[in-house]
């Protein structure tokens, strides 16, 4: 269970890497690309950030999550910039793509009888036997 201060500084980091990763995007004159932080969770003793990006559209989130992750420590310094009233010390960061919404989807068209498991076994992952 998250404590306050990993929820605060969890928040902090999460609103100002949206305004650095857009900013990005508009600096670059990138259209077409939206990514939002979905999710930022700080480790208890506040070194490491996992972050969870959304980037739409679907087909360029691999690739903008590599460009992401090359630059991590220009965005870590950015950050460190804007936080530095706030944090002494601005937690590695660590990037993920968010797929919670994917996964709703998926969820969402199994109970509506679209994607019927029972109907077509091929929907279903294979088991392996250990």
């Amino acid at each position: 269970m998250e404590t306050n201060r990993q929820k605060k500084i969890g928040g902090v980091i999460q609103k100002d890497l949206v305004d650095i990763l857009q900013g990005e995007v508009r600096k670059n004159g990138i259209t077409n690309l939206v990514i939002s932080v979905s999710k930022v969770s700080v480790t208890t003793d506040l070194s490491v950030a996992t972050v969870y990006l959304s980037i739409f559209p679907q087909e360029k989130a691999q690739e903008t999550l590599e460009g992401i992750k090359s630059n991590t420590t220009l965005i870590k310094h950015d950050l460190s910039q804007r936080v530095r009233l706030q944090l002494r010390r601005v937690p590695n960061l660590v990037f993920f793509i968010d797929d919670s919404l994917d996964y709703i989807e998926k969820i969402d068209n199994a109970l509506a009888g679209k994607e019927n498991p029972i109907e077509n076994r091929d929907l279903l992952e294979k088991r392996r036997k250990s």
